[in-house]
């Protein structure tokens, strides 16, 4: 077999699984992301049969949805008459509630479990205090160098194996057609999808531990093949013949989309009886006493409405990495971590330095963490070495014995506790900007050009046209104990890390004097001299806002301090909200937060069903239960349409990955989701399987998804985006994106426009550019790019 044949056909056959990431960066991203130039319902479909999964809500969340009044009759019933369906809704619930589900017994679990063993231990990123020899050379070599002494795969002789994973693959596929070929890589990269998937994700993303001990599909295929070679298994996949769940399969379809139509006429309902701005405005004072820029997170529409309600704020939606593709390094473990969205390259690295005076300050932090590091090392030592560990467990089990009964009984006073004596550098350091990869120091510096840029892009995408006197970027971070996806409910757009850095790095920019400068001379966009910056973090947990205000002048501490106390009305009205009770909600929020017995320390971003791209005052009167990302966005300062280019082509396709993998693990959270934490086991420090083995879990945890058994707390609709500006605008800006394009075709996310320039008339996408109006069903015909380019500018089109 050729190289270049392989590695095409192992790059095919990778197609059906997704990408796993590690628990301390789990990022939401579609599973079935390598599917998507297929029509949604060929892929769910095709990912079926393959991964013997569910791909679909199932007919008891159909009932209870038909039941609530969340599916309507008037969008159901046309469905069905379209796709030649003469039976009633209760007839259809009947049909789906019978379908027969064929269990399929694992004929390769010996198999499946040997590879485990060996993955886990290769694969281990210094959970364990034996490493796997010959780690370094990669995981084909290491294997082909332990397997003879292994005597569950029959302890073969070494110069039986061959030396190259290359020469294993070939010799173990001759004979076989390349349609065999495709189907056997295909067949058993799904046999664990979960450990193939991070195999995947070490190769797609900058990984340490994949630089130190290298890994690739082709490895774990000719040690999975040579393996079932050795224990006289078949490696072509038999055929079972399923029963014919067409029928079923198709009903579903079609109730899924009911289900999504009567959601985006819910929604499209209430944007229309929405409130004028105008009538807003009226009352409010010219300029407000500050704005708010929250990430466009579903938990920030919530929190947004409530500090517009206490006091004079405006708030604006951006995507939370705040437009800087950066890596931070934290302080306080060394370690760099990526901090945009996974689409994007990291240009910039980012540390911390201190601040003017704050040396010694800075000195002392470091000392701290550093005595914080001694212990854990000690802690970890003391329990896992063998001379040790049965006295050490014996003689400190009162102290962690007194520990956990603390927790447990006053998690909320705990919490508190470890805030009070947390190490913070945002005291007395300061974000620095460098670019990323570079060897000269010169190369490292950012020119002042280059940080109004930075500044220039966050201020045109959200369609800003005035500065109040304090101008706040929030961030937004989770907290929760004893939780191995803790870092899912952190920010989406940071790559699953907390978002205050690029927070406090942009606000820094901002105030910098030379960069404004810049601003005025070059793109008229002049910054009121009181004007002031400043980074802060929303904890989503607890609603806390914190303001990072170490270094705020004179003439603003005043103001810093009425806002404090607002915040901290805020977080209460929020948490009551949330929490739904009115006395005593920031403590519960804090229990929540620390109690280590706690599967549910916050709902994440359960429930989101659709994007919304327009200015705040198309949603500042309405109660959006936490269902919709909200991006600013002003048509009126975007000409030629490349900000909203720009905002589909990033932002919206991240939050269609965040929906598609709630989708999936909701569906199924067997086999796309994360499993119940209560038998959670954490391996090697990046994943987790059920029990004491199995496949990597992939997706978010089952807690994250439910209520009960049969009662979702996410429904699992896929996103609806609304946009308001021009329909000419956005049918350009399909045309020119083949990527896009093909998403929304493939009905994979809605497109919804909401025409400022026809009353706010809404216009829903049709396939092949084609769209229809909502208020007459009248389907408007595609227009050739030659029409399109006369109404539309150079730039658009360029």
């Amino acid at each position: 077999m050729k190289s270049t044949n392989l590695i095409y056909q192992i790059e095919e056959a990778s197609k059906v699984i997704g990408n796993t990431w590690p628990l301390y960066s789990f990022v939401t991203s579609n599973p079935l992301n390598d599917l998507q130039d297929l029509n949604f319902s060929e892929a769910v479909d095709k990912i079926k049969s393959l991964l013997d999964a569910k791909v679909y809500p199932s007919a008891t969340m159909f009932r209870k949805a038909w039941d609530n009044g969340e599916i309507k009759k008037n969008e159901l019933v046309p469905l069905l008459k379209e796709h030649g369906f003469n039976t009633t809704p209760a007839g259809c619930l009947e049909i789906m509630g019978c379908e027969s589900i064929l269990e399929i017994k694992n004929q390769n679990h010996q198999l499946d479990r040997i590879m485990v063993k060996w993955l886990s231990t290769f694969l281990d990123e210094g959970l364990a205090e034996w490493e796997m020899p010959g780690k370094d050379r990669g995981f084909y070599m290491a294997w082909r160098q332990l397997v003879p002494f292994d005597a569950e795969s029959g302890k073969p002789f070494l110069a039986s194996i061959p030396s190259l994973s290359e020469q294993a693959l070939s010799q173990l596929t001759e004979g076989c057609t390349n349609e065999e070929i495709q189907s056997i890589f295909t067949h058993h990269l799904a046999a664990l999808p979960g450990w193939a998937g991070y195999i995947k994700h070490r190769n797609l993303q900058p990984h340490a531990w994949q630089d130190a001990c290298p890994i690739h599909l082709q490895d774990y295929l000719a040690v999975r093949l040579w393996t079932a070679k050795l224990l006289q298994v078949d490696i072509l996949p038999k055929t079972t013949k399923d029963k014919d769940n067409s029928e079923v399969q198709q009903l579903k379809y079609i109730w899924l989309k009911a289900w999504e139509k009567s959601w985006q006429k819910r929604l499209m309902q209430k944007l229309e009886k929405a409130s004028t701005w105008t009538a807003k405005e009226a009352n409010r004072k010219s300029v407000p006493d500050a704005q708010f820029v929250f990430c466009i997170d579903t938990r920030s529409e919530m929190i947004r409405r409530h500090v517009e309600s206490t006091g004079n704020y405006e708030t604006f939606g951006y995507a939370g990495f705040f437009g800087i593709a950066m890596d931070y390094e934290n302080p306080k473990d060394g370690l760099s971590h990526k901090s945009c969205p996974p689409i994007l390259d990291s240009s910039y690295a980012v540390s911390e330095s201190a601040q003017k005076n704050k040396n010694e300050q800075r000195r002392t932090l470091d000392l701290q963490i550093e005595k914080q590091r001694f212990w854990n090392y000690f802690l970890k030592r003391m329990k896992n070495m063998l001379p040790s560990s049965f006295g050490f467990v014996e003689g400190s089990g009162f102290f962690y014995g007194l520990q956990m009964f603390l927790k447990t009984m006053v998690p909320g006073a705990m919490y508190n506790m470890s805030k009070t004596n947390e190490a913070s550098y945002e005291s007395a350091c300061e974000p620095h900007l460098e670019n990323k990869g570079c060897n000269s120091s010169s190369e490292l510096n950012i020119s002042a050009e280059e940080k109004a840029m930075l500044v220039k892009s966050a201020f045109e995408l959200m369609g800003w046209k005035q500065f109040a006197p304090l101008i706040l970027f929030i961030g937004h971070g989770s907290h929760s104990a004893n939780n191995p996806y803790g870092s899912s409910l952190d920010c989406g757009a940071c790559a699953a890390s907390p978002g205050r850095h690029n927070a406090r790095l942009l606000a820094k920019l901002a105030n910098e004097p030379e960069v404004r400068q810049i601003l005025k001379d070059k793109f008229l966009i002049k910054i009121p001299e009181r004007t002031y910056f400043v980074g802060g973090e929303h904890n989503t947990t607890t609603d806390q806002i914190v303001l990072f205000d170490s270094t705020i002048p004179n003439s603003h501490k005043q103001q810093i301090s009425i806002l404090r106390k607002d915040l901290r009305k805020i977080q209460e009205t929020a948490t009551q909200e949330r929490l739904g009770i009115n006395t005593g909600s920031i403590y519960r929020a804090q229990i929540n937060a620390s109690n280590w017995g706690e599967t549910r320390p916050e709902w994440g971003l359960a429930k989101n069903a659709s994007f919304i791209i327009a200015p705040r005052a198309t949603t500042q009167n309405l109660s959006l239960d936490g269902r919709s990302f909200l991006h600013s966005y002003d048509w009126k300062t975007d000409k030629d349409g490349k900000i909203l280019e720009t905002i589909m082509q990033g932002p919206m396709v991240v939050t269609q990955w965040i929906n598609n993998h709630y989708y999936f693990s909701t569906v199924d959270n067997n086999t796309f989701g994360g499993g119940t934490k209560v038998t959670h086991n954490i391996t090697g420090k990046f994943g987790v399987v059920q029990g004491n083995g199995g496949d990597l879990k992939i997706g978010l945890p089952w807690e994250s998804l439910y209520i009960s058994k049969e009662t979702p707390f996410h429904a699992p609709l896929r996103l609806s985006v609304v946009i308001q500006a021009p329909l000419d605008t956005v049918r350009a800006i399909i045309n020119q994106n083949n990527n896009l394009k093909s998403l929304i075709d493939n009905e994979w996310i809605y497109i919804i426009v909401m025409d400022p320039l026809k009353n706010g008339a809404f216009y829903s996408y049709q396939k092949n550019l084609g769209w229809s109006s909502n208020s007459k069903k009248k389907v408007i015909p595609s227009k050739s790019k030659t029409e399109l380019e006369k109404n539309m500018p150079e730039k658009v089109l360029a």
